[in-house]
């Protein structure tokens, strides 16, 4: 709901209002939806409106996650038959960096298990932004991070580091409920040393209003406009979607995230096992232009790319809506800095999903194109 209503949907609540404006929606330049379908996912089951029935139906793992996800995308496709030939692309933000890898995994061997003929989801390729994807390597950059951006000294990044170990046990340990608390003791304690309004954009001088989006789905006759009883979780903080061809990956951080940004990603994407990975980390870092400005930059080799994208935190198409639609668009379509040199590469790494026709992908959810919807 966050993705939809607060960043990439066609419509997202006004959070640039003044406080005396009633809160509203209002049409997003930079939806997804430009050119694409556009289709949110509740994830899991249990999270915003979804409702589970009972608490054993919510998935406590990678694998169920996928196998819900692959149902609803799958009963989703059968409603029309036009979007069974269209591309897939599956994409996410944040914690998508776990679910979203799951799914894409879980639909290429599913689709590798069909008697010949049949026909498979079309997945083309997958995305994350800012993504948690893999916590051993990415909680343990948070100190060097904030080091190296100028917003602690030495002594604190001796202090910050020590936590990061004792979080990076846990998890290797694989006990989940204690390596959540001790990163977000590490989290707690970097809040602290920088003062910071958010760690998700240190630029920030007061936190994403992300909470009005949870506010504007407890009217009333917003809920009889979506068709749902109930009230939002104010846990949910869920941004998926499916985009595009040939299995494409793209990988991409805000300049200006603490949590999950550019030096976290950049950690764990160097440990992709793939074919093509040396080649990948050294190919140039070109920049990127959006109307003739430096939005960022880009790195691809075969089938992966990574974008920075400038001026963003950890909600990308929220600070820089044009900037992540023009990205969206470019790369689904093979355009520009993200064209393809159609090389065939297998891809085993960890990252979110997409879907699109010839000419209209799934994204941020699920994209088709938005012309024969």
């Amino acid at each position: 709901m966050i993705g939809n209503f607060f960043e990439l949907g066609p419509w997202r609540v006004n959070f640039n209002k003044h406080p005396s404006e009633p809160l509203a929606l209002e049409p997003n330049s930079g939806s997804w939806n430009r050119i694409f379908g556009l289709l949110f996912l509740d994830n899991p089951i249990g999270t915003g409106f979804s409702i589970a029935a009972n608490p054993e139906e919510i998935p406590r793992d990678q694998l169920s996650v996928a196998r819900h996800l692959f149902v609803a995308i799958t009963k989703f496709i059968e409603l029309d038959p036009v979007f069974k030939s269209r591309p897939l692309y599956i994409t996410g933000e944040s914690y998508a960096g776990k679910y979203v890898p799951a799914i894409g995994y879980y639909i290429l061997k599913r689709n590798a298990e069909l008697a010949a003929g049949s026909q498979g989801l079309n997945l083309a390729g997958v995305a994350i932004g800012d993504g948690l994807t893999d916590p051993e390597i990415q909680v343990a950059t948070h100190a060097v991070n904030a080091y190296f951006s100028g917003l602690i000294n030495e002594r604190q990044r001796s202090e910050l580091e020590k936590l990061q170990v004792e979080a990076v046990g846990f998890t290797k340990a694989g006990n989940w409920s204690e390596a959540t608390d001790a990163r977000n003791r590490v989290l707690n304690l970097l809040q602290n040393m920088t003062g910071l309004a958010t760690l998700y954009d240190y630029t920030k001088n007061v936190p994403y209003k992300d909470w009005l989006v949870e506010d504007f789905l407890r009217h009333e006759e917003v809920k009889k406009a979506l068709g749902v009883n109930g009230s939002c979780d104010e846990e949910c903080e869920i941004h998926g979607g499916i985009f595009g061809e040939e299995e494409q990956g793209l990988v991409v951080p805000g300049q200006f995230d603490l949590r999950d940004g550019v030096v976290s990603t950049e950690a764990w994407v160097k440990t992709i096992k793939w074919k093509g990975i040396d080649k990948f980390l050294s190919a140039d870092r070109k920049v990127w232009k959006v109307r003739r400005e430096v939005a960022g930059y880009v790195q691809k080799w075969g089938s992966l790319s990574h974008v920075l994208v400038s001026g963003a935190g950890h909600l990308l198409p929220a600070d820089q809506p044009l900037r992540a639609q023009a990205m969206n668009e470019d790369w689904v379509l093979d355009k520009g800095l993200f064209g393809n040199a159609r090389e065939l590469l297998l891809l085993s790494f960890n990252c979110c999903i997409t879907s699109l026709d010839e000419d209209v992908p799934f994204r941020g959810s699920v994209q088709f194109p938005a012309a024969k919807l």
